[in-house]
């Protein structure tokens, strides 16, 4: 995958033509919460003053993300009052002077685009050391406190004021929005998640020498070129240091276990499998695990059955091929936490991905993560290049795999509360508002 580090642009030709002033009629509308256990409030705001690299942008759908579901039961806490959302799609109506997509080609009203979770600066040491969704002036969609001239801040409205620093990628016209909607949350956090797995253990099995060498060329940060193309499906090579004078082994699909069956966690299932793993998905839910089935799934484990019973993790790991060398969390629990840090193989990374609320302390055996050389990686949101091949992911293979079959109920922006409800139920896997 092509890094697309942010970069300090020259934009002083569109700042000194100024911001553009737009009134709009009908005005457009965001919902605005305040505090668990209340609705929503409809707020117009009728007029928008769009600053060079700004863009106005029609939402065409909204999915609910788990974390909008976490902030209004009050699970984790937020600035208020504020415009939820942040998985959206839509069209180009204005733009501000100078605005680009992440490739640094002009946009214009009528593009059909996602956007980044973040705004960044792009000038931060930050920024520069290529963390961009760790800004040290970060902005977030759907988390910032409604604020005057940034009404439009999250992806329950109309419309969604995007600002300069945020990360467009256009997309086709012809997909189905429920495809494309997730992309700019859940889609890219899985890809964010395989890059950083593949950084360590390439997921295509072309591990060098004995699972010994593997496991010091993983711990001593020698992977060769297995970086983010891993999350592309084709992952670089692993280097043979540590196993010079060795033959290669021949290649042994890799054993990827994924805890949680959210979006993200089937998401990164078809990513691993197209990349030439082994997946396993271990989730509570039956419905689920016969999900997780259709998006790769070799096997798949009940966490509360007992480790000698069909259908337990232990023997849905011996038919997938054993212990895993990439364990990927993204379902927060803390027992999943310690599961992936303890089931991993010599030489393994667990990419943590799901613990983003409050949540009991998870103890690890320290003795245990030396002596099998285990790196554990934290991803949090994602970088723009694993936004842009999100995006492409989902052009490539939405019919190789059933993405659309993760949004499933559809609700008017008016009806926010009750798709936010439905979302909680645990039924769907993405709810979808349409404004």
């Amino acid at each position: 995958m092509t890094a697309l580090a942010p970069r300090p642009v020259d934009d002083s030709a569109a700042r000194a033509a100024g911001p553009v002033e737009l009134r709009l009629d009908p005005a457009p509308t965001a919902m605005v919460w305040t505090q668990p256990g209340r609705p929503h409030d409809a707020v117009a705001v009728p007029s928008v003053r769009l600053a060079p690299g700004d863009l106005l942008v029609e939402v065409e759908l909204a999915t609910i993300c788990g974390s909008d579901v976490h902030t209004t039961r009050g699970d984790r806490a937020a600035p208020v009052p504020l415009v939820l959302g942040h998985e959206q799609v839509g069209r180009i109506v204005a733009v501000g002077q100078g605005a680009v997509a992440v490739d640094g080609t002009p946009l214009a009203p009528g593009r059909r685009v996602v956007w980044s979770l973040t705004a960044s600066c792009g000038r931060c040491a930050t920024c520069a050391r290529g963390l961009p969704q760790k800004c040290e002036r970060v902005r977030k969609y759907g988390h910032e406190r409604l604020e005057t001239g940034w009404e439009l801040s999250g992806g329950f409205a109309t419309h969604v004021h995007v600002r300069a620093g945020t990360s467009v990628v256009p997309v086709s016209d012809d997909l189905d929005a429920r495809l494309l909607a997730p992309v700019s949350c859940g889609t890219a956090t899985a890809v964010a998640a395989l890059d950083a797995a593949s950084a360590i253990v390439p997921l295509d099995g072309r591990v060098a020498g004995a699972s010994g060498a593997a496991g010091a060329a993983g711990a001593t940060g020698s992977t060769g070129s297995a970086s983010s193309a891993g999350a592309a499906g084709s992952t670089g090579s692993a280097s043979s240091d540590g196993a010079a004078g060795q033959a290669a082994a021949p290649a042994a699909p890799v054993v990827v276990l994924v805890l949680g069956a959210g979006l993200i966690g089937l998401t990164v299932a078809a990513l691993a499998t197209d990349a030439g793993a082994r997946v396993v998905v271990v989730d509570p839910d039956p419905g689920r695990r016969a999900l997780a089935v259709r998006f790769g799934a070799v096997a798949t484990g009940d966490p509360g059955v007992a480790a000698d019973a069909d259908g337990s993790v232990d023997r849905a790991l011996e038919a997938a091929g054993g212990a895993p060398l990439v364990a990927v969390e993204a379902s927060g629990s803390p027992h999943a936490v310690a599961s992936a840090l303890t089931r991993l193989g010599v030489g393994g990374v667990a990419v943590l991905v799901g613990s983003v609320s409050p949540a009991p302390a998870v103890p690890v055996d320290a003795e245990s993560v030396v002596r099998r050389l285990v790196t554990v990686r934290g991803v949090h949101n994602y970088a723009p290049r694993h936004l842009v091949e999100a995006a492409r992911f989902v052009e490539r293979r939405h019919l190789a795999w059933p993405l659309a079959d993760l949004v499933g109920d559809e609700v008017a922006l008016a009806d926010l509360d009750t798709g936010l409800g439905r979302a909680a139920s645990a039924g769907a896997v993405r709810v979808a508002v349409r404004p």
